[in-house]
């Protein structure tokens, strides 16, 4: 395993039930920022990581966008995130300010980013 990806698989393991992340904001607190793209291939990439909640992750705009592969698709996602609670449309989009995870700065800081990039990314992110 890559040290990308063992980095993503930190981030969305702090995404707790019930919320979800844009795969920019992966990206983002993973010290990669406009690397959403790269965040999604290496996300493919970790089918069968043990406790990898992957469906707590989807674009910024709020959509379902997964293509689906042997194991999961755009059904299973939505299906996993309405058993966390979170109300999706038949299109495959929720509210992703109402349920976007914002993580403070003590829960960025554990990932060892540099205090001044923590600073920008809550600035984007409005937290």
């Amino acid at each position: 395993m890559t040290a990308f990806q063992e980095a993503i698989l930190r981030v969305v393991r702090l995404v707790p039930a019930g919320k979800v992340v844009s795969y920019g904001q992966v990206a983002a607190y993973v010290g990669t920022p406009r690397a959403a793209r790269q965040v999604g291939w290496a996300m493919r990439s970790l089918e069968g990581a043990p406790d990898f909640p992957w469906w707590r992750v989807l674009n910024n705009a709020g959509k379902i966008t997964i293509k689906g592969n042997l194991y999961n698709s755009a059904q299973t996602q939505k299906e996993f995130l309405e058993a966390e609670g979170v109300q999706i449309s038949t299109a495959f989009e929720l509210d992703m300010e109402r349920y976007r995870y914002r993580p403070d700065a003590t829960t960025l800081a554990t990932l060892k980013l540099d205090p001044a990039y923590i600073d920008t990314v809550l600035a984007k992110y409005d937290m």
